[in-house]
This record gives structure tokens, sequence and C-alpha cells, in this order.
């Protein structure tokens, strides 16, 4: 049968990229098909860093994951010969009371990981480019810091094709027709065939596996950078940081390529249809309001310096845990997403994760029983379409 694969991944996003390479090295052969050309600025994946912590907030279950992603990410570096985590460090800076800040603290405890703890005394004294109030506290993690997503999305590409691996790009996936022995993926010229399909669309999750009804939440989230001359703002003299207070969560990056200081907010986000998403910064006041709040009380230094701006997209389940788990309808079909704003960190543990599945039938790490497709926070909710938006009940 021609187009015949052994495995077809839907999305060569983060995620999808990594599952190709570790299934690449297996030998066994790969198409990978995405809608457009990654890295690309159309789903979640762009903005030139994302955080990576290991006493993370989200959850316990997610410090061992965090800590084998770190480790993979360390050899893909190694094997494409780029330079991919920049170890800023990372501060957690707020309120000690706030929610996301006492699971880290005590994720932290429980796993035996260094947190320094700072007053905002001290914080000040050792990064003067913040300006705190006095009964904030930090607590400051060493080992962590900033992954350049867009490059290790090309480090996974690059090596990709040294194993003869095909991608097939600018091409969407219109839908699957399950078989007895496999699954065929319909785009608008061909018909592919797999054997095993894993399906790792992002935002498009929920039109791809629309028959699930899976409760799916996209939403439009915005980010700016913010230009400076001055040192204190720059790597390595300011950490990366996310905030925690008066129930916001802000995170930010110092200026590592040059681009300036990266400002998100990431409790402020609009429902949005996917196809529908456009570089569009500026489109609302609060794009630029949101930001320029935060950095005029707590980084006054960058005041009115923002120099440009980017709109991103996350994918949201109702507990905000990813889903990782066979389709319940077909076995041939593995699904991976929900990633919910905090998944690019987890893509190289999750792609060796996805690619185990797929050739021993299980994985030898453990899948956190509340990354089922089946939990009562997926099963429980109905998705709603209406005015162009996704919302859910």
């Amino acid at each position: 049968m021609e187009n015949k694969y052994s495995v077809v991944i839907v999305g060569a996003g983060s995620v999808g990229m990594a599952t190709g390479y570790y299934l690449a090295k297996t030998g066994i052969d790969v198409l990978l098909i995405d809608t457009h050309n990654p890295p690309h600025d159309k789903g979640s994946h762009h903005g030139e860093t994302r955080l990576i912590r290991h006493a993370v907030g989200e959850g316990e279950e997610y410090v061992d994951l965090a800590l084998k992603a770190q480790a993979n990410w360390h050899q893909l570096e190694k094997e494409s010969g780029k330079t991919l985590f920049i170890p800023t460090g990372t501060l957690m800076v707020g309120e000690s009371d706030a929610q996301f800040i006492q699971e880290t603290v005590k994720n932290a405890k429980t796993f035996g990981m260094e947190l320094e703890e700072f007053t905002a005394e001290k914080i000040k004294k050792q990064w003067p480019g913040f300006e705190l109030p006095d009964h904030f506290k930090g607590y400051y993690e060493h080992t962590s810091g900033a992954l350049l997503n867009e490059e290790c999305i090309l480090a996974y590409r690059q090596q990709l094709l040294k194993y003869n691996t095909e991608i097939l790009e600018n091409t969407k996936v219109n839908s699957l027709e399950f078989h007895e022995n496999g699954v065929g993926i319909k785009t608008a010229k061909e018909t592919f065939y797999a054997e095993q399909v894993i399906i790792t669309v992002g935002a498009w999750i929920g039109e791809l596996l629309s028959s699930l009804k899976l409760p799916i939440q996209t939403v439009r989230k915005t980010l700016g950078w913010y230009s400076t001359d001055e040192l204190l703002y720059k790597y390595p003299f300011l950490p990366s940081f996310y905030f925690c207070y008066e129930g916001h969560k802000y995170y930010g990056f110092p200026d590592i390529t040059g681009n300036g200081v990266k400002i998100g907010r990431n409790d402020s986000e609009r429902n949005i249809v996917p196809d529908l998403l456009e570089q569009d910064f500026g489109k609302y006041d609060n794009d630029k309001q949101d930001l320029n709040k935060f950095v005029e009380r707590f980084l006054p230094g960058l005041s009115g310096q923002l120099n440009y701006g980017r709109a991103c997209m996350i994918t949201k389940t109702p507990d905000k845990h990813f889903i990782i788990d066979r389709h319940p309808e077909n076995n041939h079909v593995l699904i991976a997403g929900g990633f919910s704003g905090h998944g690019f960190k987890y893509a190289s543990i999750l792609g060796e994760i996805l690619s185990q599945i797929v050739i021993d039938g299980e994985s030898k790490y453990h899948i956190p029983d509340n990354f089922s497709i089946s939990r009562e926070p997926i099963k429980d909710h109905k998705v709603i379409n209406f005015d162009n938006s996704y919302k859910t009940v």
C-alpha cells in the first residue's frame, strides 16, 4: 500500500517533533505532518524562551518529569551541538501565602531540592532591577532557567533529518479513518496509512478529535519585550522570574538574545478559535496595559520601553493537567495534548514517553493518573462552540 508508515505523527510542534526524534532513533519509519512549517508563530511554541522549573507549582506529579526533561534537553544539546538551555536560575517571588508559591516550596522540600529563600530587601540588593514591597518573599532555584524553545524544535528537526525521517509541511489533516489494523490520515490531497498515529496538534485537538467532545479551551495570550541598555536587566545579571501576587501571575526572562526583557501574564486571556489567531498584539487595550502595569510596579527601570509584543495560544483542560492516553475508541491512536500553558518544558520527556508507548506498549516512566482522558474533569465537562469561542461548562 502506498503512503503507508509504521507511525504517523499529526502535529510537529514541540511534543510532536520530540516524539519523532525518539522514534526515528530506533529506526522506525515515521512521517510527521504539520499544518505549517515548524517552528512557526501560528501555535504555542514560539516566543524565544520558555521557563523550565524543577520544584514546580502545578503539582508534585510534574517534578520527576521536569528533572527527566532537563536531562533530555542537555542530551539534545550534546547531540546537536546547539545551546538550548540558558542557566539563568528562576526567582519565584510574591506573597508567601500564594498557593502556587506554597506548592513550589512544598515540592522542593518533598524531593530534597534546593530553594534559596530571599527577603524583599535581599532580592533588591542581589538584583537591583527589581522593586518590591517589603512583605514579598522570594525563592531562588539555581539549577533552572530558560529554554530557547524555537532552537529546541529546530534541533530536533535537524536530528530527524539525519535519520531520513519525513516531514510533510503546510499540510492540514482533515480527518482520521479508523481501521481494524491501523488508521487512515486524510489530507486535502491524499490519504496516508499508519499502524499507529500520534495526535499532537495543540490547539486543534478539539477539532480533529471532535467526536470525543473534549472540554478543551483555546485562549489567546500576549507577551512583550522591553528594551534596555542597562546590564542589570541582562543575562547573567537578572534571573528568570515568576511573580504571584494579589491573585495575579506574571513571568519573565532577562535580556538573553538582545531583543529585550520578556514579560508575560499567565492569568489573562481571551477565548479564540485556533484558525483565527493573528499576530495582532495591541488589538486590545489590556495587551499592553497588563504588561506595562507589572513593569512599572516591579521593574521600573524598564517602564515605557516596550519594544514589541506577540500573541500565542494555549490549550487548557478543565483541571490544567495534560492528556496522555490512548484514544478510547481506537487503540491505534495515541493522544497528547491539553498542555495548559506549562507543557513546553516537558516536551523532551513526553516525546520519549510517547515513543516508548508506541514501541513497547507502555512507558518505563510513570504517567500520572490525572493525565488520563477518562478522568472526571474531562468526561464530566462539555464543550460548547459559540461566537467563534470555545468555552467549557
